[in-house]
């Protein structure tokens, strides 16, 4: 009995751990949320668009944008660069880093590249939408905000790359200042710019396609895409509704804080409001379901979908 028992334990935390992936890395995910955070607090009164997925008429291939960072006087395609060690750039222009003594030097290709070239696809694909930007307006940029980043002799990087500890350096701006990083980088765009094309372009960019959202306990974060939901079937047909072409978000919630063993979830979700374009809609719905219901959800860059427990999901935000 003893051994059934035992067999039947270990039986069920190996689907536990099949079924609910608690190991899979969501570091990278963590990273570009905490950037943008960053930045939205950085400077006043900007947009932060995270994992716009830029659809690009000349390979037919959707390109993926870590960070869009839209001010009152210009915009940023920002690639994040999740690197640790001491880095140092070679003649060639590649990247050199050693994670520690001992530790064999890596080769990286020069991480500036990427978003010189998302800038041109990204200008193409909002003036294909209506929205000419003047020139020098959109620019790249390269944060490396990983505390354990050194760079030996700083002063080889180009201008577009914030080191990390030029990227500690940065305090909070008041309204309609701009910081010095900033200054350097956009010294030819138009600081007197319209203000009803920032918000045309804001409005553009919070509707282009880009990753779903998922906030997981524990200030974990994936991006990549909603797949459906499993569940009871009367569960199911609670959430029928929650889909992308209705649903702009959700929070789950506990019924009664009280619930320890949380058997049922209130689930809150906003609807789209189509009525004006990137307009955030003010209308909830509610939903209560079992806190058995899982999210189905594949994660970028995997070819495997993860099943999560709703009652491990803070959130989901979901593309139109």
């Amino acid at each position: 009995m003893w051994v059934e028992l035992i067999c039947g334990l270990v039986l069920f935390c190996l689907l536990e751990l099949f079924l609910y992936p608690i190991h899979l890395d969501t570091s990278r995910f963590n990273v570009l949320i905490a950037v943008a955070k960053r930045l939205e607090q950085l400077y006043y009164g900007s947009k932060v668009y995270v994992g716009l997925q830029i659809p690009d008429a000349d390979s037919g291939f959707r390109q993926n944008i870590d960070i869009v960072l839209v001010t009152k006087w210009e915009a940023l395609v920002i690639s994040v660069m999740n690197v640790r060690g001491f880095v140092s750039i070679n003649k060639n222009g590649k990247w050199v880093c050693v994670e520690g003594l001992g530790k064999k030097a890596k080769c990286l290709p020069d991480p500036t590249v990427k978003p010189k070239l998302l800038v041109p696809i990204l200008e193409a694909y909002l003036q294909r939408r209506g929205v000419v930007l003047p020139e020098g307006y959109l620019s790249g940029k390269v944060i490396c905000p990983n505390p354990n980043f050194r760079a030996i002799n700083s002063n080889v990087f180009p201008p577009e790359v914030i080191t990390y500890d030029q990227w500690k350096q940065l305090k909070p701006k008041q309204k309609y200042t701009l910081s010095g990083w900033i200054k350097g980088a956009f010294c030819s765009a138009k600081k007197d710019m319209q203000e009803s094309l920032n918000e045309k372009l804001c409005s553009t960019l919070s509707t282009a396609p880009m990753l779903d959202r998922l906030e997981l306990k524990e200030n974990k974060y994936i991006l990549g895409e909603f797949i459906e939901f499993k569940g009871k079937q009367d569960d199911l047909l609670t959430l029928i509704s929650i889909r992308r072409s209705k649903v702009r978000s959700l929070i789950v919630q506990k019924i009664s804080k009280f619930d320890f063993a949380c058997s049922t979830l209130l689930v809150l979700y906003s609807l789209r409001d189509y009525r004006s374009e990137g307009a955030a809609s003010s209308e909830w719905k509610k939903a209560t379901v079992s806190s058995s219901t899982e999210v189905v959800f594949k994660p970028q860059n995997s070819t495997k979908v993860h099943k999560f427990k709703l009652s491990s999901v803070i959130s989901m935000s979901l593309s139109a």
